[in-house]
């Protein structure tokens, strides 16, 4: 006997992941990559289970040139799959919200730089550090192009392309200690839509490799940090750490679902009421952001969702299942990265807005403490402890910026780090040049002004 699907069950998806890595190390070309994955997936909802299936594309299917009967095959497999899962016994039918959504999204930059153009400015800027720093030890550049297209058709009425498109350089210069041990500084720029996009001029770069030679210098002569709690100014890419991986995450709501501290704090004080963080679906301050989503993987307009408002934890971010389970309306999130995933609960420009102080004026209000400028990774769970790297920072002293500090360690519990915040600057930073990591990758931006809080730093 064959189940029909009712009209609001079933979705399909065309992805295309495009994405190019170039490596100079020392002026040789180290790596120079460039792949393309083109695949159709289909998701459908059965008996209050969910069935997936994918399958590749290849040669004309690649270029949307795919048959129908293939489309339809795909379908009755994640049908068969969602018939499949029914076997492990009944399960109330969630009603999931639907409001199919139409249109196009997609960037239009300049057009693609060539790899010969690429390779021939990384040779440029190779020969200038060789020429300004003849001291280093060694230097690296590395180039990243990113840019998914998918097209989402669902039985409901939905139909939309979306396109996350994405440019990075990370630019590394290495050196040793006053001991002989290996030290480096790395800078990243980031951009929405291709390197030809970036604006990566060695005249834009030169006084940024002149910062990174300058910061490299006085982290020869490091010393350790004192181990403990301290008062810690936070440069924008810490504090963005921050609320990605240490309350972004808890605030996911399959992670509230799966018991995250977040599921009974609703309404309660998290943080300082200077602190109001919210991820971003597509538009700030009246411009698109880095990580557009107009509409999320499993055809949902996508929303702002303010986590935090003014100290108090307000709300989740929610796919169509994490809304119905919880009684709350989705809100655009459910992502997937490879043509072959499904959609998870994914965040998207996770931000904390900015405050009212000048960063100087927050260094120069600190008796003792240190300003932390540079992250290297970050792990956090769903308590909200954290523990991240911190791979560029200096003493602060009577408000005067001090000596550098060797790398070391940053943790604490988010919720008790936040409520500490007694001054949020007045800028913003953004960066698209990362991943989140959660059963699959995914494209996400970043940013926030810095943050002045408590928090424990590691010692020798």
């Amino acid at each position: 006997m064959n189940t029909v699907l009712s009209p609001t069950e079933l979705e399909t998806r065309h992805h295309e992941l495009r994405k190019m890595r170039m490596v100079m190390i020392d002026g040789s070309l180290t790596a120079n990559l460039r792949t393309v994955q083109s695949g159709l997936s289909a998701r459908a909802y059965l008996g209050g289970y969910w069935g997936f299936a994918s399958a590749p594309l290849a040669g004309a299917k690649a270029s949307g040139a795919q048959s129908a009967s293939e489309r339809r095959r795909v379908q009755r497999q994640a049908l068969d799959n969602a018939r499949a899962m029914a076997r492990f016994g009944p399960r109330p039918v969630l009603n999931l919200a639907q409001a199919p959504y139409q249109g196009r999204h997609a960037f239009a930059g300049r057009p693609a730089l060539s790899a010969a153009e690429c390779n021939a400015r990384l040779a440029e800027l190779q020969a200038w550090c060789k020429q300004r720093y003849p001291a280093l030890r060694s230097t690296r550049f590395m180039l990243g192009e990113e840019h998914h297209a998918k097209s989402l058709y669902t039985e409901a009425g939905g139909d939309s392309l979306s396109s996350i498109q994405r440019a990075l350089l990370v630019m590394s210069l290495g050196a040793e200690d006053t001991a002989g041990a290996p030290i480096e500084i790395d800078e990243v720029l980031s951009c929405k839509g291709s390197l030809a996009d970036l604006d990566w001029s060695l005249q834009t770069l030169a006084p940024l490799l002149d910062r990174m030679h300058e910061h490299l210098q006085a982290k020869r002569h490091a010393v350790a940090a004192r181990g403990g709690q301290s008062t810690v100014v936070m440069a924008p890419e810490l504090a963005g750490m921050l609320a990605h991986e240490a309350m972004g995450h808890p605030c996911e709501a399959d992670a509230v679902l799966g018991g995250a501290v977040t599921g009974g704090l609703v309404g309660q004080p998290v943080a300082s009421e200077l602190v109001s963080m919210v991820d971003i679906a597509h538009t700030w301050n009246g411009e698109e952001v880095m990580c557009p989503v107009y509409v999320d993987d499993e055809g949902t307009p996508a929303r702002d969702v303010t986590m935090i408002d003014r100290g108090r934890l307000n709300s989740f971010m929610h796919s169509r299942e994490t809304a119905a389970r919880l009684g709350q309306a989705p809100t655009g999130n459910a992502r997937a990265y490879n043509p072959d995933d499904e959609p998870l609960v994914r965040m998207r420009n996770t931000v904390i807005l900015p405050g009212e102080s000048k960063l100087s004026a927050m260094i120069e209000g600190v008796d003792e403490g240190y300003l932390l400028l540079k992250t290297g990774n970050g792990q956090a769970d769903a308590t909200t402890e954290f523990m991240f790297g911190v791979t560029l920072a200096y003493e602060i002293r009577a408000g005067r910026l001090g000596r550098a500090v060797r790398n070391t360690t940053l943790s604490g519990t988010a919720i008790k780090v936040l409520q500490s915040v007694d001054a949020v600057s007045d800028d913003m930073h953004w960066s698209c040049s990362g991943y989140c990591g959660k059963k699959q990758p995914m494209v996400v931006a970043m940013g926030g002004p810095a943050l002045r809080a408590r928090a424990h730093l590691g010692g020798e």
